[in-house]
């Protein structure tokens, strides 16, 4: 079974900084693009950034030049490098990721459990 777990969420102060990161585990041949998405409460689910399997990144707006993403193959794993934290940045953060599945090369869209991000002004 493969599966995507997140962690590095918290409580940080607005100009803070955190660091998230989410494994992709199991049976894994290929993995395909990888990104995080966030929702505050009552919102929708939306886009943070992008990154493909030879690193092309994509930012949302409103996070462009504050959060990085950056992948570790070999580790088969995301992070989202969070600097300059806004009290709007309050969100549960979601791992995505496209992959195919070692053996039968299923191709699956995964979603981790989520990480709570809380900035406080």
């Amino acid at each position: 079974q493969v599966q995507l777990v997140e962690s590095g969420g918290g409580l940080v102060q607005a100009g803070g900084s955190l660091r998230l990161s989410c494994v992709a585990s199991g049976s894994i041949f290929k993995i395909n693009g990888m990104g995080w998405y966030r929702q505050a409460p009552g919102k929708q689910r939306d886009l943070v950034a992008t990154i493909t399997s030879d690193g092309t990144t994509n930012y949302a707006d409103s996070v462009k030049g504050r959060f990085t993403i950056s992948r570790d193959n070999a580790k088969n794993t995301v992070y989202l490098q969070m600097s300059s934290l806004r009290p709007e940045d309050t969100a549960v953060y979601y791992c995505n990721a496209g992959l195919f599945v070692a053996g039968s090369f299923t191709y699956r869209e995964l979603w981790g459990q989520g990480t709570l991000v809380t900035v406080s002004s």
